[in-house]
Parts: C-alpha cells; structure tokens; sequence
C-alpha cells in the first residue's frame, strides 16, 4: 500500500482515481473531489476542507479525522465506509450509499445527513444541528445515539435504535418496521403515519404523539407531562406506565395505563372506532 504523509493537496482531482493508499496527517485543502473514484484508501489523522472528498468510492477507512465546514457534501455514492474518532462539522455527508460504519463521531453540523443510505451501524454518535437527518435510509442499527435535530428518521425502514436520546420534531413519519428500545424521544408530532412502529420501555415527550399510525405497538413506555391527544387515528396495542394526559380518537387496538387524564371520543372518530382503552 502506498503510503502519504505531512503533505498538503488543493484545487480539483488532486488524488483522482487512487487505489490502495494511506493517507497520514494528510490535509485537503479548497477544492473539489480530491479522492473522487478511489478504493481502498485508509485516512489517519487527517484534515479535509474542500468539498466532495469522497466521491464514487469503494472501501475506505476514517480515522481521528476532521472534516470542516468546507468540506460539504463529503461522502456520496460511496460503498463501505468505517468511520472512527472523527470530527464532522459539513452538512450532507452521507449520500446514496451503502455499508455505513460509525463509532465515537461527532458530528456539529448533521443537516440534511444520511439521506438514501443503507446497511448502517453507529455506536456512539452524536448528531446537531440534524434537521432532515436519515431521509429514506434503510437496513439501519443504531446504538448511544444523541440526537438534537427536527424532521428526523422520515420515510425510513426496518431500522432498530437502542440506548439512545432523540431531540427531534416529526420523527419517524411514512415509517416501515422502525423499534426503538431504552429510548428517549423528546418532541411533538411522533410516528405519523407510520407503520409498524414498535417503541419498548421508551419515554416520550411532545404533543399529539402517535397518531394516523398502523400497526403501532407499545411496551412499558412512559409519557412525560405534554404528550396529550396521542393515538388520534391509529390502530394501536399499548401498555403505558404511570399517567398518560390524554388520548383521543384511536381506530382500533387497546390501551392500557396506569392512569388517563382524559379521554376524547367525539364525532371525528374513525371506523371501526372500537379501541378498548382502559386504566389498571
């Protein structure tokens, strides 16, 4: 394998079309598409701050690297990427791509990341700034993840997440087979039109959560003091620990809580309208 170290490259295509090589204390500066179209590339303790680095490649490693804000759009149509101990402070990384593998990374500026990727496995990931993150991603495990961003996990499928803290508004909407374990979700609108929602020992946060949903399961989840109007329209089986302020309108399904503040049936429910909704 070829071997770089100490040097600094800028302006287009500087390293196009390279295959086998190591990049050491390495920095990319403005530019575009340095490492376009290379396979087997390993990059250690390296700076990249020209945009699309990492176009069109195939199996390549990141290590205790930084990718500033210039360095936009970094990683797309790419296969096979192991990432660990890097920084990541560019939007849109992570396009149309397949195999994914994060541990230990921050990334400060996540907007509009992981949009079409597949066969992604993060350990350990923080994510700001994440607005849009996961748009239309598939085949995804996710563990100790922080995320503080809205618009999350939409149009995402058979996705398992565990451990982990999600700040996000709209999350999980147009869903299939998403389950969510020993988790945190902290905001409004939750799981719309979802499908095959499965949230275990959760707490949730966040007005009208959980609703146009099918085939939504709850198991020994909690709800905090703003999670009201949940379940409107949805075909639900849930068992909820503690309170839960109010439910209103669901299909189908059955509920059970500790205790309910308030339940809504009105003239707006939907057929078959036969929810069985009950306290212990």
């Amino acid at each position: 394998m070829k071997i770089i170290k100490n040097q600094e490259f800028g302006g287009e295509r500087p390293l196009y079309c390279e295959k086998d090589l190591q990049l050491e204390e390495v920095i990319i500066h403005a530019g575009e598409s340095s490492l376009k179209e290379t396979a087997n590339i390993t990059a250690l303790r390296c700076r990249f701050e020209g945009k699309y680095p990492f176009w069109c490649c195939n199996h390549f490693v990141i290590r205790d690297c930084i990718f500033t804000v210039g360095a936009r759009a970094a990683l797309w149509y790419s296969r096979d990427v192991e990432m660990t101990d890097t920084i990541i402070d560019a939007p849109k990384m992570f396009r149309e791509m397949e195999g994914i593998k994060l541990r230990d990374v921050q990334i400060p500026g996540a907007s509009e990341t992981f949009w079409h990727c597949g066969g992604v496995d993060i350990d350990n990931v923080v994510a700001e700034r994440a607005d849009y993150i996961f748009m239309h991603c598939h085949d995804m495990v996710i563990r100790n993840f922080n995320l503080s961003g809205n618009y999350s996990f939409q149009w995402t499928r058979d996705v398992e997440i565990h451990n982990s803290i999600l700040n996000t508004k709209d999350a999980f909407w147009e869903t299939d087979n998403v389950r969510v374990y020993d988790s945190v979700i902290n905001g409004e609108f939750l799981g719309w039109h979802s499908r095959g929602l499965h949230l275990v020992r959760c707490h949730i946060t966040g007005s009208q959560p959980l609703c146009y949903a099918e085939g939504l399961v709850l198991e020994d989840c909690t709800f905090g003091d703003d999670a009201d109007l949940a379940f409107e329209y949805s075909d639900v089986k849930a068992t909820i620990k503690g309170h839960i302020l109010s439910v209103k309108n669901p299909r189908t399904g059955h509920i059970t809580a500790d205790s309910i503040g308030e339940i809504i049936r009105d003239g707006n429910a939907k057929a078959p309208n036969d929810c069985i909704i009950e306290t212990r």
